[in-house]
């Protein structure tokens, strides 16, 4: 009996030294964010956070999201699967349906490894818990798939008996909301949008200027978040061992971002830190898929990466990805259909439904758009130029071909140019490959019902100084008409 104590005893010690072996790894998620870090060479902002991070790391340049809209591109990072295979590629549908059994959450699959799932950090605006994937699931708690249907073991706070831990840290703040003004207001040096740099296809005026600064100020306040995070690490003694991952869940909320298949809205900052065992200050311009960086992640771990994934570890010899996979589909009342392949060099887009206009006048972006008010008005007024008019024309072209390296903020549409005729079929025909290798393993289409087109109409007929406020480009606050419109709709109930 005593030796088979001590044999116990030994298996114990050994895998208690085999897990404090894994290294830590915190995943961050910034919102709606682009490669508009000062590491990438964004103008007017400072983030020497980020900006070390890359120095000591490796800053990926070509990332792309699957989709650039929050809830399917998080649904194919926590499987590390395309969405539109695992039918989780509608925006914020199918949230009481369980996923099909043949697929996992890659936090179940750290946690079968030995790994502590962390939710979120208490340092952070409103504490970094966001998680929002189209599949049955709760935050915290066991998972099976059947029954249970938790994905993180705890919230908030990772501590060295939490070792080998996953942390998984959403920050908010670069997503639109009504904090955007107070952050401006309380910095010590707020962007000055008379300095800012417009891309081309976004017209110069005032109003635009001031909300690209505040977009700015949220970044630079983004990056501070990051910097407490390490500061917290380095208090605890777990810097050393601990992999930092840094990314944007999709694009930039603004004109052509997300929502959108152009660059502005797929293309995201992706940087890894870890010192101790990748040489820092490495650029890297392979193709990386955000499906890759969970694979990757599994990989860092020593977990076995399961043949239902689409994503491929970044770091094996045999990695070699030529091309990334976006889909844009159901984004809350806009019932959309478009797909995309991206290189290094090219993005291809197909619009399947190309009498819905890029202004399609969601209620979202109504709330959420100031630039779209003001440049709709212009192009009503024959004021904008010819790389900003497309965004608001009746309809778009079925198809769309920029050359990234000559055009990269996607300016010149070469689809219908013959002189790339060759390199379009190409496309065309990589496209239809991904088609059918990512066909939807269900059609089970449940999505949650939008009241925003309801908010906007009552908006225009009771409240039209605000509306009008809306048009010239002033954030009136989403949330608050909202209550508004639902304080309105329960007097009428009392009544009746």
């Amino acid at each position: 009996m005593k030796k088979i104590n001590l044999l116990i005893i030994l298996f114990l010690s050994l895998s208690s030294l085999v897990a404090q072996d894994k290294p830590n790894i915190i995943w961050i998620m910034a919102e709606d964010m682009s490669t508009d870090l000062e590491c990438y060479g964004m103008p007017n902002v400072k983030t020497p956070y980020l900006n070390k991070m890359a120095n000591e790391g490796i800053r990926f340049n070509n990332c792309f999201v699957t989709n650039s809209i929050c809830s399917p591109s998080r649904s194919s990072m926590m499987l590390g699967t395309h969405q539109v295979k695992t039918n989780t590629h509608n925006h914020r549908s199918n949230r009481n349906v369980p996923l099909d059994s043949q697929f996992t959450p890659f936090t179940q699959l750290l946690r079968e490894v030995g790994y502590t799932t962390i939710l979120g950090n208490h340092s952070v605006m409103r504490q970094g818990r966001k998680i929002d994937v189209n599949f049955k699931h709760e935050s915290i708690g066991e998972w099976d798939g059947k029954t249970k249907f938790g994905l993180f073991d705890k919230y908030d706070h990772f501590e060295k008996a939490d070792q080998p831990f996953f942390a998984q840290i959403q920050l908010v703040v670069t997503h639109r909301g009504e904090w955007w003004n107070e952050i401006r207001e309380k910095s010590n040096h707020p962007v000055n949008p008379d300095t800012v740099t417009l891309p081309k296809y976004m017209a110069d005026h005032p109003a635009i200027r001031l909300d690209w600064a505040k977009y700015l100020d949220q970044i630079e306040y983004m990056d501070n978040e990051v910097g407490m995070i390490f500061k917290e690490l380095e208090s605890k003694g777990m810097a050393d061992n601990t992999i930092v991952i840094f990314i944007g869940d999709n694009g930039r909320c603004n004109i052509r971002g997300k929502g959108y298949l152009q660059d502005p809205g797929l293309r995201i900052p992706f940087i890894i830190h870890y010192p101790k065992k990748l040489n820092g200050g490495q650029v890297n311009n392979k193709v990386v898929s955000s499906t890759d960086i969970t694979a990757t992640i599994l990989d860092f771990a020593g977990a076995k990466v399961p043949k239902f994934m689409t994503g491929k570890p970044i770091f094996d010899n045999n990695f070699n990805r030529k091309f990334v996979y976006g889909a844009r589909d159901l984004w809350d009342e806009i019932q959309e259909k478009s797909r995309a392949v991206t290189s290094a060099e090219w993005a291809y887009i197909r619009n399947d439904k190309p009498e819905i206009p890029y202004d399609a006048h969601q209620a979202y972006l109504e709330f959420y758009r100031p630039a779209v008010h003001i440049m709709r008005k212009m192009y009503k007024e024959g004021k904008l130029n010819d790389f900003q008019k497309p965004f608001f024309e009746s309809s778009k072209p079925t198809e769309e071909l920029y050359n990234l390296k000559e055009d990269p903020q996607q300016l010149n549409n070469l689809a219908f140019n013959p002189k790339y005729a060759k390199i379009l079929k190409k496309l065309r025909k990589e496209t239809t490959c991904f088609d059918k290798e990512m066909e939807p393993v269900s059609s089970v289409f449940e999505p949650i019902m939008m009241t925003g087109p309801a908010v906007v109409e009552w908006l225009k007929k009771e409240l039209p100084e605000d509306y009008e406020q809306m048009q010239n480009g002033v954030e009136i606050g989403y949330k608050r008409i909202t209550r508004a419109y639902k304080d309105a709709h329960k007097k009428t109930k009392i009544k009746k």
